[in-house]
């Protein structure tokens, strides 16, 4: 198993609370939450493998995202970490906790549940890859290209936070061609080991379909002492829409 070594941000200092985008995001996308967190917690933000700016590699699975995290947790010193993960990080995230010798206190698990699911990125995909990065000449023209695909300004807008200029050209932080060709990957549920018996707390945004009722047995059953919570009026990504409530309900669960 080839570990891969993290980009990180530290900010605070308390006990640490290790922070997981999802998909095609970075660590950047967790300002709002590491500035009203760092006042009690040690946040320290991550990209995962093959996102923002941590190294592109050839292969991609969740025990390889877990131990790269779980190695950057020992490099920092760290025995036990709080640890939050949205969408694949949250499936990162539950991998991790349902190792053996888990260095995971409490987990926060954000819009994902520990189940597989069916292609719902292949616009996003389709919308990435019309994007000739060798020929576009501003983030305008690329996002006419991935609006093609997508229709959604805001989605696109995310995306294209991975867009920057590289000796001259266009080029994407994330590892696209990887992600792509690794997606049924992705799509997978965490190979977890055995449940994760501490404290639980999974975040739903009320619009998504991300945590169904469908998937409580499974959830139980890795996560036996789960609790849930929703945030009204949200989607998938409800950490950005009501930064303040999800702040709120994290600082709640990790301190009482």
């Amino acid at each position: 198993m080839s570990v891969q070594k993290l980009n990180y941000q530290v900010n605070g200092e308390g006990k640490p609370l290790v922070i997981l985008h999802g998909l095609f995001g970075m660590l950047q996308n967790w300002g709002a939450q590491t500035r009203a967190l760092a006042d009690e917690f040690q946040v320290i933000t991550v990209d995962l493998r093959d996102h923002g700016r941590s190294p592109h590699s050839t292969d991609l699975s969740y025990p390889l995202m877990a131990a790269d995290v779980r190695q950057l947790i020992a490099d920092l010193g760290h025995e036990k970490v709080d640890l939050l993960g949205h969408s694949m990080g949250g499936k990162v995230a539950m991998q991790l906790a349902c190792e053996p010798d888990s260095p995971i206190d409490k987990l926060i698990v954000a819009d994902i549940s520990p189940v597989a699911y069916d292609n719902q990125h292949s616009s996003v995909f389709a919308g990435l890859q019309a994007v000739d990065t060798n020929r576009v000449r501003s983030r305008q023209e690329a996002d006419r290209c991935i609006a093609e695909h997508v229709d959604d300004p805001s989605v696109r807008a995310f995306l294209l936070t991975n867009l920057y200029r590289h000796e001259g050209k266009f080029a994407w932080r994330a590892n696209v061609d990887l992600l792509f060709s690794h997606y049924s990957e992705i799509r997978k549920a965490p190979a977890m080991e055995q449940p994760f018996e501490g404290p639980t707390l999974f975040i739903k945004g009320e619009n998504s379909d991300y945590i169904l009722p469908k998937y409580q047995q499974e959830i139980l059953k890795w996560f036996p002492n789960a609790d849930y919570k929703i945030i009204a009026g949200t989607g998938h990504w409800m950490h950005a829409e009501k930064p303040e409530m999800f702040t709120s309900l994290v600082r709640r669960f990790l301190t009482q």
